[in-house]
């Protein structure tokens, strides 16, 4: 099984370190349809830095959602993190079909991936001609450890999904970025700032005629702000967790949200600031921010103030359908932690 293209009928599954998250679409004439979703918490320390580490309570979140969203699809597209991928644009005679592609490939293995050839699942897409040589074409090599992919697909297969694609984080967020950005008014040179706020982590990317050209990670996400609370109130983690949705501890805002909010601001806006005087090449024209924990309480806010530009949340499913028996209030609340499972659903529709 590799990284293949996806058909009608697929189920998007984005799994991280604090959730679960299963989406189903369906297309009707030009519109999407949210058929069913669920998200379901994890343990802590499940799934480590996107890698898992106890499969079976992620099997059992996964049960859960299924169980909750009841999808009528089987097929499954499920994500690898960029990180546990290696991709490379290589460039190729034009000449070459897909047969010499995979050959020259494997020859030169050595050169592209740091890992014994007989370990490791690949696929390729062509990207069109060279932009300087036109009898040469650009190759995008993907790449992963065999072991990786199929710790993934043994999730799907424990719950009775069929492991139809596997897709690759940036990828997906990318397809759900270009959708989301789609209904926005904007200008075709510029660049958004996507920013995806996790559990542990804050990627700060840059997307620019709908590829992500630009990405820096930061050590920092919504367990920090739970860990906070646990310290401060003396409280279990499970207890900070319910604490934080609340917000209702005592001298909470001032003592623990608004300090850990300022945090984030700047280290967003660093992340900003270092763009565009190492990498600037283009003009950011909105900040987008997703995942789980971009809706702490006044970040937008406070970012717009310091950046003096839109700031998005970004809800992928603003234009789509909405199938009978959905909870558009529920749904609207986690969409800005739902775009990579959008991104794999409309994967597999695409």
């Amino acid at each position: 099984m590799g990284f293949g293209r996806a058909t009608q009928g697929l189920i998007g599954v984005d799994i991280t370190s604090a959730t679960v998250k299963l989406l189903e679409l369906e297309r009707q004439g030009d519109h999407w349809r949210v058929a069913s979703w669920a998200v379901r918490p994890l343990v802590d320390r499940a799934v480590v830095e996107r890698r898992i580490r106890d499969m079976d309570q992620v099997v059992m979140a996964l049960s859960r959602a299924m169980d909750h969203a009841g999808p009528r699809a089987r097929r499954a597209v499920v994500a690898l993190p960029t990180g546990a991928v290696i991709t490379k644009v290589l460039s190729m005679p034009v000449s070459f079909d897909d047969d010499d592609i995979t050959q020259r490939i494997a020859m030169e293995s050595d050169k592209h991936i740091p890992f014994p050839f007989n370990e490791v699942t690949l696929d390729f897409q062509r990207l069109g001609v060279n932009a300087r040589y036109n009898d040469q074409q650009d190759i995008l090599l993907v790449a992963c450890r065999r072991q990786d992919m199929q710790l993934l697909t043994d999730v799907l297969e424990q719950v009775g999904l069929e492991p139809a694609v596997v897709d690759v984080e940036m990828f997906a967020m990318e397809r759900a970025t270009r959708y989301l950005l789609s209904a926005i008014p904007h200008h075709p040179d510029r660049g958004s700032a996507l920013i995806d706020i996790g559990a542990s982590m804050t990627a700060f990317n840059i997307v620019h005629r709908g590829r992500i050209v630009h990405t820096r990670d930061n050590v920092m996400g919504g367990r920090q702000l739970t860990d906070e609370i646990r310290q401060h109130y003396r409280l279990t983690f499970e207890e900070a967790g319910r604490a934080k949705k609340a917000g209702d501890l005592p001298e909470y805002r001032s003592r623990i949200l608004h300090p850990f909010r300022e945090s984030l601001v700047q280290q967003i806006m660093r992340s900003l600031k270092l763009y565009y005087t190492t990498a600037g090449a283009c003009e950011i024209e909105h900040l987008i921010l997703a995942g789980g924990s971009s809706v702490i309480e006044g970040l937008a806010e406070r970012l717009t103030e310091e950046s003096r530009l839109e700031v998005i949340s970004a809800n992928p499913f603003a234009s789509m359908r909405i199938g009978n028996g959905i909870d558009h209030v529920k749904l609207s609340l986690d969409a800005p932690a739902m775009m990579t499972a959008c991104g794999l659903a409309m994967r597999s529709l695409s």
